[in-house]
């Protein structure tokens, strides 16, 4: 470290000239940019207080970050299908939270998909999201086509983590819980993420929705944290 710059891991960087607030850097051949994209929307890698990081779209958070790393959020909640010996459908990859833990907890494979190849940009700068490999299988492509190539029965649980219902209401359609419902094995656990929209704001009760939805394709539902746990019948 001296007047000029600093040194990490044997290379020299410059300093800083200015350096925006929640915005995470990496560098480039031009030198330091921020992680984020403008194509369709704005996409940014965005720091937290715990360590991992967030994203965003357009200014909207992806992930719970206000109590909580994001981190540990998806450790949680992976906890709950009990990934160990498992086939896994990671619907909405995102960051690869989800994926990080499922392989951690020995899972024997991790199918997931991430329509948006500026998330996957940003995946591959962010180093806890985890690089596809033998156990983990990733595809850029819609979910919602994807998923009618499946096999039936082909999974023994899901992690539907989407983005809001106004952004995706296509992922929380009786249609595509049907496809959830005939691509799980029979007893087969399925976490989905719905957070608590403000009904009054809204106009409408999201996750009341989505549970009776769900039991309509066949499951047997109940009530998790910000978000339903469910199992195939």
């Amino acid at each position: 470290m001296g007047v000029a710059g600093w040194t990490w891991q044997g290379r020299e960087y410059p300093w800083f000239d200015s350096c925006r607030e929640r915005t995470i850097y990496h560098w480039t051949a031009e030198g330091f940019a921020p992680v984020s994209r403008f194509t369709t929307a704005l996409i940014k890698l965005v720091p937290t207080e715990w360590g991992a990081p967030t994203f965003e779209i357009d200014g909207i958070k992806m992930l719970p970050t206000a109590q909580v790393s994001p981190y540990a959020d998806a450790e949680h909640k992976v906890g709950l299908i009990a990934p160990r010996g498992k086939v896994i459908l990671d619907t909405c990859g995102g960051l690869g939270y989800f994926a990080a833990w499922c392989i951690a907890g020995g899972a024997q494979q991790v199918i997931s998909f991430e329509k948006n190849p500026d998330v996957l940009w940003l995946r591959s700068l962010n180093p806890w999201s985890p690089e596809a490999g033998p156990v983990l299988k990733l595809t850029q492509g819609d979910i919602t086509e994807e998923i009618t190539r499946m096999p039936a029965a082909s999974v023994d649980a899901i992690l539907h983590d989407p983005p809001r219902f106004g952004i995706a209401g296509e992922l929380y359609s009786q249609m595509f819980y049907d496809q959830l419902a005939r691509v799980i094995k029979r007893r087969g656990k399925l976490f989905h993420y719905t957070g608590s929209p403000n009904k009054l704001s809204s106009g409408r009760d999201v996750p009341d929705e989505v549970a009776k939805r769900l039991q309509r394709a066949g499951f047997v539902v109940a009530v998790n944290g910000d978000g339903l746990l469910a199992v195939r019948q």
